[in-house]
């Protein structure tokens, strides 16, 4: 089976897991964080293929899509690819790249994450930026109906793994919790370029929130 061949069916299996997602982790954001994760391992100089591979599967994993499961998203991975004629050694890879990658509270530093890791890290980490990502947060929140707002609850930063996961903060709160940090946390020179203006675009959001929401 060529290369293309196995993206082909990747990207065909990427799509059906995501059919019908509507908490922000939809098909259509693993295609925006492949798109993006290829423009920057063209700036890096990294070879497309198993970028796609980790950008395309990435969100398979997460357990928010898997009832709560850490381990099952990946017990699929490692499945599928079997199924189209990856080695072991590879899966091992590309599961290891994957787990590099998830926010988890900004406190599970990886200790030597690959580039391919880094490079959809970075892009996963943009469309969680800017006004897609402003309306993906929302469609979290809604999903989970949580509020929009309560000024009487403070945002909780640096939050361990576990404090992250089980929060059902106010969806304003997320935006300090994980939104307004991903602009220092960027690998790679073309990530921080990208990341300024969506940065940007959130604060401009939220100072626009709060006049409204103070507007007497």
């Amino acid at each position: 089976m060529t290369k293309e061949q196995q993206l082909t069916k990747i990207k065909a299996f990427a799509k059906s897991f995501h059919l019908n997602e509507g908490t922000g982790h939809d098909w259509f954001h693993i295609e925006r964080v492949t798109n993006l994760a290829n423009k920057i391992a063209l700036s890096e100089q990294v070879d497309y293929f198993y970028v796609s591979i980790v950008a395309l599967l990435h969100d398979v994993a997460d357990y928010k899509l898997n009832n709560g499961d850490e381990n099952s998203g990946f017990i699929k991975i490692t499945n599928f690819l079997s199924s189209i004629d990856f080695s072991k050694n590879e899966i091992d890879n590309i599961v290891q790249d994957i787990k590099n990658i998830s926010f988890k509270g900004g406190n599970n530093k990886s200790e030597n994450q690959s580039l391919v890791s880094k490079i959809v890290q970075d892009a996963d980490r943009l469309d969680a930026l800017g006004a897609i990502g402003i309306a993906r947060a929302f469609a979290y929140g809604g999903s989970k109906k949580r509020l929009l707002y309560d000024p009487e609850v403070s945002p909780q930063k640096n939050q361990n793994a576990e404090q992250y996961k089980n929060s059902n903060a106010p969806t304003i709160n997320h935006f300090y919790e994980k939104l307004l940090l991903l602009k220092d946390l960027m690998n790679t020179a073309t990530g921080k370029k990208l990341a300024q203006k969506r940065h940007e675009f959130l604060e401009q959001f939220l100072e626009q929130f709060y006049s409204e929401w103070n507007e007497k």
